[in-house]
């Protein structure tokens, strides 16, 4: 059953604030493999102009995927989440996530498309920081396959 095309534009309550640890960003960087010290190192970060560490670009999609859940769990929209799968993501920054931040997500429906059966589900997440100003955009695709014949 395709999704409600009524729900494009619709908007959900910004998430609690998440502080962004110095000590998540590493661990992040670690477990993605990228080595770069502006991301462990504070020296190193301040030699580029930044207070402290700065996380990877894709750090951000764990606290933009959980916001998107709001949308995932609304029961009027009526996803089949076990059908699920991640088709696409992007990112357009303002500026880096820096440890210290204190982020919200807001997040939106952006379209909603039936395809071969499936259901396809762009949600954006606006992040912004405790004095309310933009971090970044994160747009997630959502695939939900369509329920075998049978």
């Amino acid at each position: 059953m395709a999704l409600d095309q009524s729900f494009v534009g619709r908007s959900y309550p910004p998430t609690d604030p998440y502080e962004v640890g110095r000590e998540k960003i590493r661990e992040f960087a670690e477990a993605v493999g990228d080595p770069n010290p502006v991301y462990t190192d504070p020296e190193a970060a301040k030699a580029l102009g930044y207070a402290d560490v700065i996380a990877p670009p894709t750090f951000v999609f764990a606290i933009t995927f959980k916001a998107a859940g709001q949308v995932v769990r609304d029961p009027q929209l009526g996803l089949d989440y076990s059908r699920v799968v991640h088709g696409d993501q992007k990112f357009a920054y303002t500026r880096p996530v820096r440890a210290g931040d204190r982020l919200t997500v807001t997040s939106t429906i952006d379209a909603i498309k039936s395809l071969a059966g499936n259901d396809i589900l762009d949600v954006r997440g606006e992040v912004h920081d405790e004095a309310g100003e933009h971090v970044v955009t994160a747009v997630t695709k959502l695939v939900a396959r369509a329920a075998e014949e049978g």
